[in-house]
């Protein structure tokens, strides 16, 4: 293993990285659409986890009727931001990564494109909220910013932190092209949906299967 640089501010995705957001996700989709007398133009499933919500209801709806997906948009809020996020587990072993990197020193931080509502309620179901000293998302600004390598420079901005001395974590190529917009290295997580294969890995990513794995890369270089 080639050594690594031990950076001290980690910044991770969410969802399919820390947590499996999955189930809890798809069945308020689902009572969303059901609940508004919307049919789906595709199939409810993992493979549309990730993007933020309304690029998600755009896609299942086969619309881009500001009216139409304000309406599912609002169900599908009333359903998740309820009682929905409840059901979002932690995948095995994440939580014990998260208090080993917190230990050692590290400045922990969210850059997510789920809606920073949800996801400080999950961090507080999780008990993890302790853990990060910054939780950014899309609609944290308004306007709302444009993507996730917008939001990674404005954590970076906002926070002084130099991009030599911090590192970002995702379970998809979105995140790791986010990672490179911001001139930051990045490892591919594999225990989530979004994984990514070997093909779609480029020069200079790095992956971990594991969590355990991602401490070592993290901590012991």
């Amino acid at each position: 293993m080639t050594a690594m640089v031990r950076y001290p501010h980690i910044l991770f995705d969410l969802d399919g990285t820390l947590i499996d957001s999955a189930p809890a996700i798809l069945a308020s989709f689902r009572e969303a659409f059901a609940s508004t007398g919307v049919a789906p133009v595709r199939s409810i499933d993992e493979s549309v986890i990730g993007p933020p919500l309304t690029e998600t209801l755009q896609l299942l709806s086969g619309s881009n009727d500001p009216a139409l997906i304000g309406r599912i948009s609002d169900a599908f809020k009333a359903s998740y931001d309820s009682e929905g996020y409840k059901a979002t587990a932690a995948y095995t072993g994440v939580g014990e990564l998260l208090a080993q990197l917190a230990a050692a020193g590290r400045q922990l931080s969210i850059a997510t494109n789920k809606r920073i509502h949800p996801t400080r309620l999950i961090l507080a179901h999780l008990g993890w909220l302790d853990y990060f000293s910054h939780v950014y998302a899309l609609d944290l600004f308004t306007p709302r910013l444009p993507d996730k390598a917008a939001m990674i420079a404005r954590l970076l901005a906002d926070q002084n932190i130099a991009r030599d001395q911090a590192i970002y974590l995702g379970d998809r190529s979105e995140d790791g092209e986010s990672a490179d917009a911001n001139g930051l290295p990045f490892i591919a997580v594999t225990w989530g949906y979004g994984s990514l294969t070997a093909s779609e890995m480029r020069p200079g990513w790095r992956a971990a299967a594991r969590p355990s794995i991602l401490g070592e890369l993290l901590l012991l270089g």
